[in-house]
């Protein structure tokens, strides 16, 4: 999984801030390492020089292989708590979209094997032969 992080001109963009987030991230999704292609990170101080509460922002997203892109955005007053608030949104969601992907491959897979739309074309078939016979 790769993770990039993007910073707008408000802040401070150091290598340090981004290896700082990229671990975090990487730590607490790491249950999703095989499941998803990159997360992008982009933060950014929406009153720039001005202070203001609920002013930095942490915008989320991740791209799952075979899946659509899930994005998730958190609003707090320091940096650290949005990008804590976007991690645990961004877990969830992803926790949700895989759970729900699992269940539909389960309930394929737990579907008898006569259930498919083969079988329903063939049983079409007769139905259609025995009533041709019938009629005849």
């Amino acid at each position: 999984m790769q993770i990039q992080v993007h910073s707008d001109n408000h802040i401070d963009g150091s290598a340090r801030l981004a290896d700082w987030v990229s671990a975090s991230v990487a730590s607490r999704l790491e249950r999703y390492d095989d499941d998803l292609t990159r997360i992008v990170v982009h933060l950014s101080d929406e009153n720039g020089d001005k202070a203001g509460a609920q002013d930095k922002r942490c915008q989320m997203e991740a791209r799952p292989k075979g899946l659509q892109p899930v994005s998730v955005t958190h609003k707090a007053e320091s940096l650290e708590l949005a990008i804590d608030g976007a991690m645990e949104k961004l877990d969830k969601a992803l926790g949700h979209q895989f759970g729900k992907a699992r269940a539909k491959r389960n309930a394929v897979a737990a579907q008898p094997l006569g259930s498919s739309a083969a079988s329903d074309a063939l049983l079409e078939e007769d139905f259609l032969a025995d009533e041709q016979a019938r009629l005849a």
